[in-house]
């Protein structure tokens, strides 16, 4: 199956007179058992919207659009997009958008939809925060990452990043399979992870989400110091009201920001909250 995809792939960048766009993280997936492994995991349905993220030369969208009641394929690519568009017109479910993903709110192409997507390792984080943070956020997420960044996301407390606390408080994510980079046309320097993510309907902790993430980027300022520490150069406070803080919440303050749980977070925001209001 690796050969045929591999054989299409190169078809159809010759007949579009594409190449791989380096500067877009441009990699192409030439392998069928992985190709449904992610639509497996995305647990498709006749009433299903689909949102790809990078749809490429559309491998993926097909398979989608087999079983899905809908694709929405947004590609910033302006050659992609067009040939996307000669070579997925007999698919009445299949809408190509020519945009950049960042620039397009969610709740303007569906109000229920789950996102598959091949992401280029550069615009993870960005397109994660675009969708988890979004007025309206997916039942689901299957997206194809770096393996190190997969695993930083799946982190669990002694772990944990700033990025692991921000997907985590929006839903659940674990890694479903492992993607050689040779599954790659051309391949890339470093092999991937099929991630899941199971979008909670209320984020995990209860708390206002921009006054909490604020605090916890500051935890995560020198993210190996003591967290009393990091908490002070953070939030620019003495170190003196840092530690008043974590011992109000409960957290020792020789600790550092890896080790707390979302819902230790969540006790700290609610300690700094309280402080500020007085």
């Amino acid at each position: 199956m690796a050969g045929s995809l591999l054989t299409q792939t190169k078809r159809l960048l010759r007949q579009f007179d594409l190449r791989a766009r380096k500067g877009l993280g441009q990699h192409f997936l030439i392998d069928g058992e992985v190709l449904k492994h992610i639509t497996s995991a995305a647990e498709l349905t006749p009433s299903d919207v689909i949102v790809e993220v990078g749809p490429g030369l559309g491998v993926l969208t097909r398979e989608l659009a087999q079983k899905a009641g809908r694709v929405i394929a947004i590609e910033l690519d302006n050659k992609l997009a067009a040939a996307l568009k000669q070579t997925l017109a007999h698919l009445n479910n299949v809408t190509i958008i020519n945009d950049d993903v960042l620039k397009i709110e969610p709740k303007n192409l569906a109000t229920v939809y789950k996102v598959v997507a091949n992401l280029p390792y550069y615009i993870t984080s960005p397109v994660l925060r675009h969708f988890l943070e979004a007025s309206t956020k997916p039942q689901l997420m299957i997206l194809m990452v770096q393996k190190e960044v997969a695993e930083a996301i799946v982190a669990k407390p002694g772990e944990m990043s700033l990025l692991s606390v921000s997907v985590q408080f929006y839903g659940e994510p674990r890694i479903i399979g492992y993607v050689p980079a040779q599954c790659f046309y051309p391949p890339p320097k470093v092999d991937s992870t099929i991630l899941r993510i199971n979008l909670y309907p209320q984020p995990r902790v209860s708390v206002d989400e921009a006054g909490f993430f604020e605090l916890v980027r500051a935890g995560f300022t020198t993210p190996r110091k003591q967290i009393a520490n990091s908490l002070a150069q953070g939030l620019g406070m003495a170190k003196a009201e840092a530690l008043s803080l974590l011992e109000t919440a409960g957290i020792v303050s020789q600790r550092r920001a890896e080790t707390l749980t979302l819902e230790e977070w969540a006790r700290l925001w609610q300690v700094f909250k309280e402080k500020k209001d007085v």
